[in-house]
């Protein structure tokens, strides 16, 4: 008998590779993608097509709107994306309590489909200068999930899986290949335009190709310059 999961989807190879992780571990994977006033909303379309493409039992959209807030280069037009590489420190483009948010969302449809884990493809080495993407960061909130939540009082403890979390961008890429994902299907750019073509230039942009290239995988990443 199957088991149900969330897997939080935003379009990108890291969710779409914990999405093929899921899926070969024999859950029924029903994928999760917010639009949450980000300005590469491109990766909404990129999640629909990875979603589909992968056979997810279900694909929703949520529409929360961060940009009211601000405070982040993806959420406030005012803040410059970076372009000039990576950086030490928490960078301009984290959105406060966004990881946050989308979990304790997935956390309520878990409880509502009776689902006991959830997938999500955080990344603690390429990405350590989020706060909410550290390791202790996910076992806090996974502790949280299990005292807040009538299915976890009643002893159905919920699992918060991050299957990527100590592996470099260049073991993701080869571990998604293995499983058969497309990445010519997913979005990773922090300033895509409409058509989904990637500046090249921003801190995921940048990651994205030195993991290909790390990987010895042909990047098919479609750039606005090629």
């Amino acid at each position: 008998m199957t088991q149900k999961a969330i897997v939080l989807l935003s379009g990108g190879l890291d969710s779409a590779t914990t999405l093929a992780i899921a899926h070969a571990a024999g859950f029924d994977c029903h994928c999760l993608s917010f639009d949450y006033g980000q300005r590469h909303r491109a990766e909404l379309h990129a999640a629909a097509n990875v979603a589909h493409a992968q056979r997810a039992l279900e694909h929703r959209i949520l529409t929360l709107d961060l940009a009211q807030f601000g405070g982040s280069a993806l959420t406030d037009k005012g803040i410059d994306v970076p372009v000039g590489g990576v950086q030490p420190g928490i960078p301009v483009t984290y959105v406060p309590a966004r990881n946050t948010i989308m979990l304790s969302l997935a956390l309520a449809w878990a409880e509502v489909l009776q689902a006991r884990d959830i997938f999500v493809g955080i990344n603690a080495v390429d990405y350590s200068g989020y706060p909410d993407c550290r390791p202790e960061y996910l076992a806090a909130f996974q502790t949280m999930a299990n005292l807040a939540t009538k299915a976890g009082v009643e002893g159905q403890s919920l699992t918060i899986h991050a299957p990527l979390i100590d592996l470099s961008k260049a073991s993701i890429i080869r571990r998604g290949t293995f499983l058969g994902v497309d990445f010519s299907l997913t979005v990773s750019c922090y300033q895509a335009n409409d058509e989904g073509l990637a500046c090249g230039a921003c801190d995921s942009c940048r990651l994205r190709r030195e993991g290909f290239e790390a990987a010895s995988i042909p990047d098919l990443t479609r750039y606005l310059h090629a």
